[in-house]
């Protein structure tokens, strides 16, 4: 799933992208009322998580000006401003849900994903939740949302642990060579040493105990994922 998450405190910015990316979500982060539309034209996410108090154009003017340039995503208002009448605003405005501050992960979690499948099963959207799930042991990776689930239970993974399993689970039964890994855990990263595949494939391993799934070495051909025998 991707996400564009419009806030502009930079501590919350940071520990909300870690945290929804450990979650199996793709997040964009835009600081800049002014900046806001444009990044979303851009981006084309699935769901918007958006606060009011922005520099520049607040939240508001951001969502009238969204959806006045024909923007339909989804979006979740995420703000301080948690009044009946501050709520009625934003969802008058084009808002499709609204959070107040302090909130609950799990509970905004669950609000993004609900907007991501509603829109997903949308005649407007060309979506479908018809999707088949590689599973591979106990591990399913849905690919609506990006997550990778252990009994029905999100496995809490790194950005780059996850873009390994999802390289691995989109190929089950077959070897993905160290080179095509290393690209995708490491895309453009010139500085990093080659061998830095095997540090997250060692951190991923310990993960995965106990998930009747073994990830494997093989010689020559790279690393590949099997239910446990």
């Amino acid at each position: 799933m991707k996400l564009l998450l419009v806030e502009n405190d930079p501590s919350m910015q940071t520990a909300l992208s870690r945290a929804l990316g450990r979650r199996g979500m793709r997040v964009t982060c835009c600081g800049d009322g002014l900046k806001a539309v444009a990044t979303w034209q851009a981006f084309q996410p699935d769901v918007v998580l958006l606060d009011l108090s922005l520099p520049g154009l607040d939240g508001l003017h951001v969502l009238e000006n969204a959806r006045k340039g024909g923007l339909h995503t989804p979006v979740l208002i995420l703000t301080a401003r948690g009044t009946v009448g501050d709520r009625i605003i934003g969802l008058n405005a084009g808002a499709d849900d609204y959070l107040p501050k302090p909130f609950d992960l799990d509970e905004l979690e669950a609000r993004l994903r609900a907007l991501f499948r509603r829109q997903a099963g949308s005649p407007n959207t060309g979506a479908s939740t018809s999707y088949d799930d590689p599973v591979v042991g106990q591990l399913r990776y849905e690919r609506l949302s990006g997550a990778i689930y252990h009994q029905e239970v999100i496995l809490e993974l790194t950005p780059r642990e996850l873009t390994l399993m999802h390289a691995l689970m989109s190929r089950p039964a077959h070897a993905v060579s160290k080179e095509k890994l290393f690209e995708l855990v490491f895309p453009g990263e010139r500085d990093v040493q080659y061998e830095a595949i095997e540090v997250v494939v060692y951190r991923l391993r310990k993960k995965l105990t106990h998930t009747g799934t073994t990830l494997m070495t093989l010689r020559g051909l790279g690393y590949l994922l099997k239910a446990s025998t």
